[in-house]
């Protein structure tokens, strides 16, 4: 294969042959001298080069050594805001511009005043004093207290790219230095993947799912249970194909029956015209169990696939009848709980069982309390209708994130068969892991037992926080419980690009480049393993920020490891192993694809072909053809729908069968007499969880007089006196926050809804209670386990108070540097 392009001149370039003859499944893109990396730029600083994020490939247009554009792949079908608003990104005035040390850490060490953070100013330090003071605290805390007492953390995001990957790059830092405490699972599906290993013998949440096109042939009836695609669908752990809305689109034009369960008649469900069933938040459990009841007692399920695919229906049929308690858990008896007609729960599940049926579920069902229970009890509905395995048919847990049912290319999901760069061995002696949700509880009773999963986690004394690519000050619920637990700690260490919360409440902020000042590579479309793609440096690093390899290695260097992180390779050494990973795939799958120079040098990236066959994948058909040669991961290699496993836990909040167990609040409990509405906390559109809260060009797209949003009923606002672009007071007994009034029809009445990812912005900063001015919502969630068996978050479980806000209105200063930066 060979192309030739043309420069801006008109004079023509040609490149040699570089993949000789018909590839199997790959093309290579190449592009004109726009399109090339900086050492082919013109003298001017003027030039295109091909980069990406989570939010999507894109073709970063820089003039002047300014990167002024951002235009999305061309390949992209569906092409994000956050594309276009790239470069706001990293020119933000948010950025972290300098190695920081809080003053009176720089002054005291780790006998400084912690109840400083948040409140006390910075000062400027340079580069080898910064990474000098690192390297000494966790020499210091090793020797004093053991590396028990060093916390790694690193639960959430970081940056796309193999090599300048904030998880791994701590996690070696911290291996070399004889391990850490680190967190368990995520905030993400902490419930479902514990739940699902169970019952499934897979996580299931981050499994590929029956593929679109077999949706779109076999399915007759879609339903999506607490998920809405067209939102989440749209960001990715690495590059997003988009892959995801492809499928939706497809589903719209198909004009099959989609019914969407929401409290919200989500923009999903708008788009594809469905039928809208508006639970009550954390009652879907007692709204399935009507479902399964009627399933059962008209005879509408499989007892064949009960019988030949699973274990304990028989029980758990004992406490859907009411043999085992005494209540039938009756369509009439969900309706009481779940505020939904009896005769609609009954219509629900003959509809489902009269034809193909996929059952969606997301996972804002799973976090909230008891949030285990939803996606078994997904599972035991499918499994009743006995289509698991089946084209069209079964439950999917992945549908709404990251491309997932994206018919897949040859090489291996989630980087197309690249390297990246890795934590290394773990120590022999590597102290225990703790549930990540239960950060704060650990700070707050070092030395406390508590279940989990069948064991015993004991909370370690920790003395240092090592914090580089999350935002636990964002992530972790109950900000006021956060706050005081963040003062337990004698260090705190964060890398950061902007001052979130948790770098202005950090003792040392290590400035971060981002991803378009560094050199990386990364696949794009994490499911459909599509295309092998190049993230160029744009520009250079801004101010005195560093990429993540280079400031990991630097401290490693301080340890005295330099030479074990780095292994002695250059970043482009290890990219260029990334990619020499890909090709090996590739060669075993017969495919050629071009050599690394070409590819890098060549401004391209490589496209795998997605066969024929991989439009036809059927998740689970394999275990249903044959379960003996091919069975599940459970104890019994069956679906287990009464598990003996976690029946030996003895746990009072997680029985061995899917169970309506009654939420700490809910619109059903008797707290909704002081705080009478029900808060959910999904995710943004126009942001990815907290990042580019920072950027305005974004925020002006939802903000309402430059706070975050709450949307809520029009009765209920009307309630109150309250009008659309009003700002309202939210509040509960664990804080208050402002926030602008969304009155919409959208929503069920008693529900609001203020998205996760809005900064944290306290009135008093540090102050244990303080008033947040801008409206981020885990000053009001709950910090609670969702049960023994995971101790995962509940964000999806709180109640709130709303009035109209009177007074004088706080300045928003979430996205201000503090004093001395």
């Amino acid at each position: 294969m060979s192309q030739s392009f043309e420069d801006k001149m008109g004079k023509e370039l040609s490149r040699r042959q570089f993949l000789g003859g018909t590839l199997a499944a790959a093309t290579m893109a190449l592009f004109g001298p726009s399109l090339l990396t900086q050492a082919f730029a013109a003298a001017e600083g003027d030039y295109e080069v091909l980069s990406g994020d989570h939010w999507g490939g894109l073709r970063a247009i820089v003039k002047g050594g300014r990167f002024v554009e951002a235009i999305p792949f061309e390949k992209d079908p569906f092409p994000t805001s956050l594309v276009k608003a790239s470069s706001d990104y990293v020119y933000s005035p948010s950025r972290v511009k300098y190695p920081m040390v809080r003053a009176g850490f720089l002054k005291n060490g780790h006998k400084s005043d912690t109840s400083e953070r948040g409140t006390g100013k910075f000062v400027r330090v340079s580069w080898e004093k910064a990474t000098k003071l690192v390297a000494s605290e966790l020499k210091r805390v090793k020797e004093q207290y053991g590396v028990a007492s060093i916390y790694g953390g690193n639960p959430g995001w970081r940056k796309v790219g193999k090599l300048h990957n904030s998880t791994a790059g701590l996690g070696r830092l911290l291996n070399l230095n004889g391990g850490c405490t680190r967190g368990s699972g995520d905030y993400s599906t902490g419930a479902s993947q514990v739940i699902m290993g169970h019952v499934m013998g897979n996580m299931e949440v981050y499994s590929q799912q029956t593929v679109w096109p077999v949706i779109i042939e076999s399915s007759d009836l879609v339903v999506m249970w607490g998920s809405d695609l067209i939102n989440t669908d749209r960001m990715g752990w690495g590059l997003p194909d988009h892959g995801g809305q492809v499928g939706l689109e497809a589903l719209k034009k198909s004009g099959k029956k989609v019914v969407v369960i929401d409290p919200l008649r989500s923009d999903t469900a708008e788009y594809v015209n469905a039928d809208w069933i508006a639970p009550r938040p954390g009652s879907d459990v007692a709204m399935m169990l009507g479902v399964a009841h009627t399933l059962y007692t008209q005879k509408l399920y499989d007892e064949e696939f009960l019988d030949e695919y699973t274990v304990g229906f028989d029980k758990f049929k004992a406490y859907l009848t009411g043999e085992s308690d005494g209540q039938p858990k009756t369509p009439e008896w969900a309706s009481e709980i779940c505020d939904v007609d009896a005769k609609i729960i009954k219509t629900l599940a003959r509809t489902m069982a009269k034809g193909r049926t996929m059952l969606m579920a997301g996972w804002s069902l799973q976090r909230a309390d008891h949030g285990e229970q939803t996606h078994w009890m997904i599972v035991t509905i499918a499994s009743m209708l006995g289509q698991i395995g089946l084209p069209g048919g079964g439950f999917g847990l992945a549908y709404h994130y990251d491309g997932a049912g994206s018919p897949q290319s040859p090489m291996p999901s989630y980087g197309a068969g690249l390297g990246g760069f890795s934590a290394g061995s773990a120590p022999k002696k590597m102290p225990p892991t703790i549930p990540v949700a239960r950060i704060s509880d650990a700070l707050l009773n070092p030395g406390q037992k508590i279940d989990f999963n069948g064991g015993t986690v004991t909370y370690p004394d920790i003395k240092l926080m090592y914090w580089a690519g999350g935002n636990p000050l964002h992530h972790q619920q109950d900000r006021n419980k956060l706050v005081k637990a963040w003062q337990k700690p004698e260090t705190i260490i964060v890398h950061e690009m902007f001052w979130t919360a948790t770098a202005k409440y950090a003792d040392i902020v290590l400035p971060t480049a981002t991803t378009f000042e560094q050199d990386d590579i990364e696949g794009l479309g994490d499911y459909s393993a599509r295309f092998i793609y190049p993230l160029h440096k744009v520009i250079d690093p801004l101010y005195e920020s560093k990429p993540t390899y280079d400031i990991f290695a630097a401290i490693a260097e301080q340890l005295g490891y330099g030479q074990e992180f780095t292994e002695g390779k250059s970043k482009m050494d290890w990219i260029e192993s990334f990619y020499n990973a890909a090709v090996q795939q590739a060669k075993s799958k017969k495919i050629n694809i071009p050599d690394f120079k070409t590819f890098w040098e060549g401004g391209s990236y490589v496209e795998f072909d997605i066969p024929e066959s991989a439009k036809q994948w059927v998740r689970h058909a394999d275990f249903r053809e044959d379960p003996l040669l091919e069975p599940l991961g459970t104890a019994s290699g069956k679906i287990e729908l009464y598990c003996k496993a976690i029946e030996k836990m003895g746990y009072d909040d997680c029985p061995p069968h899917a169970s309506w167990q009654e939420p700490v609040e809910w619109l059903g409990s008797k707290k909704t007499a002081q705080f009478p509405l029900h808060l959910l906390s999904s995710h943004p559109k126009d942001r990815l969880h907290s990042q580019m809260n920072n950027v305005t060009s974004l925020r002006e797209k939802y903000a309402i007089k430059d706070r975050e949003p709450i949307w809520m009923n029009t009765k209920d606002a009307a309630a109150r006196g309250i009008q659309h672009g009003d700002i309202v007071r939210v509040f509960n007994d664990r804080g208050e926050v402002l926030a602008g009034a969304y009155v919409t029809d959208r929503f069920r009445k008693g529900v609001v809804r203020l998205r996760e990812g809005g900064w944290y912005d306290p009135k008093e900063p540090g102050k244990i209670g303080s008033l947040c001015k801008y409206g981020h919502v885990n000053v009001l969630t709950i910090d609670k386990g969702s049960s023994k068996l995971s101790q995962a978050n509940i964000a999806n479980t709180a109640l709130v108070q709303v009035k109209k806000f009177t007074g004088t209105v706080p300045k928003v200063t979430a996205f201000d540097p503090p004093k001395g930066a």
